[in-house]
């Protein structure tokens, strides 16, 4: 299979119409619906529904679209990284994280590189471990942010300075909002929200001492914006990480930590025998000293307080 017949192929996608396709690749029509149908021959699947005003695509149509995007997303930027010239660093560092303050950590990495190599640009995706991991593999981002242990068969990584701490969101006007934290028996009755990877055994249904099917699962999300959403509208008590949500001046939610208190690390993570182009490896270099930074300062810290040992 071609990229210029999966050109062709999203640029029907995105036209919903072959001849309107045939136009923008300044194709005959004959000539791109015979392009298609050699297409599904090789597949040996029927990719399009032709319609009398528009095309449709079948299930196998539509798993095409998302890998073909995916496949000219990565040949561009690796084009990209081929043709920067050795004597500039500069270039574009992808990275995937999930929702969490320590962002800023990354944040602070790039603008510390910006003021060497402003020619360094950065693009930042948001979702969960599920969707990091998928970009991660497929090659579209250089680095994952995520939560808890690392699968160190495949991913090397580097630990975070700081942990994120776990606690609930909820309305303002419930009862509990009233409380200094949250105990797991404080929820054993009410609807909770939780990510959509959450499962039996990990750190929230330990802390909670039972299994999801003994809870009452009223909803899940894989962007904590939309959680708060569901909480404000009162679908329930949502799981989340703090500094993330705004829950001061007007808001209509309170964030509430754990007790027994209950937080997690992070690592940023890359593929196994990755070879960076320069722009991604300088960001590695300048976030590694820049947790180590952290680190020092945090210990220094710590030893002027009181019981330290």
């Amino acid at each position: 299979m071609e990229l210029r017949v999966l050109q062709y192929f999203l640029a029907v996608t995105r036209e919903q119409s072959i001849s309107g396709a045939a136009q923008s690749l300044h194709l005959s029509q004959p000539t791109l619906s015979r392009q298609l149908k050699d297409m599904e021959d090789e597949l040996g699947k029927q990719l399009i529904i032709r319609g009398n005003r528009k095309i449709t695509l079948t299930e196998e149509g539509m798993i095409l679209r998302k890998r073909a995007e995916e496949i000219m997303e990565l040949v561009q930027k690796t084009e990209h990284e081929i043709t920067v010239s050795d004597d500039i660093i500069s270039g574009d560092v992808y990275i995937g994280a999930g929702e969490t303050d320590a962002v800023r950590l990354l944040a602070k990495a790039g603008k510390e590189l910006q003021l060497k190599y402003p020619a360094i640009h950065y693009h930042i995706s948001s979702g969960d471990s599920t969707d990091v991991l998928e970009r991660l593999d497929n090659g579209l981002i250089d680095f994952g942010l995520l939560f808890g242990p690392v699968d160190t068969s495949k991913y090397e990584y580097l630990e975070f300075p700081i942990r994120d701490v776990y606690g609930i969101l909820m309305r303002k006007d419930s009862y509990l909002a009233e409380k200094d934290s949250i105990c797991p028996e404080d929820l054993y009755n009410k609807p909770l929200i939780f990510n959509r990877n959450t499962r039996d055994g990990d750190l929230l249904t330990t802390w909670l001492g039972k299994s999801l099917s003994e809870l009452n699962v009223a909803a899940t999300y894989n962007l904590l914006f939309n959680a708060s959403l569901m909480v404000e509208e009162g679908l329930g008590y949502a799981f989340a990480l703090d500094k993330i949500i705004n829950t001061t001046g007007v808001s209509n939610l309170r964030f509430i930590p754990c007790e027994p208190p209950m937080s997690i690390g992070m690592n940023l993570i890359w593929k196994k025998y990755q070879v960076f182009p320069k722009a991604a490896k300088k960001f590695l270099e300048e976030f590694h000293a820049l947790s180590d930074e952290v680190r020092l300062s945090r210990r220094d810290m710590n030893r002027g307080m009181p019981g330290w040992v």
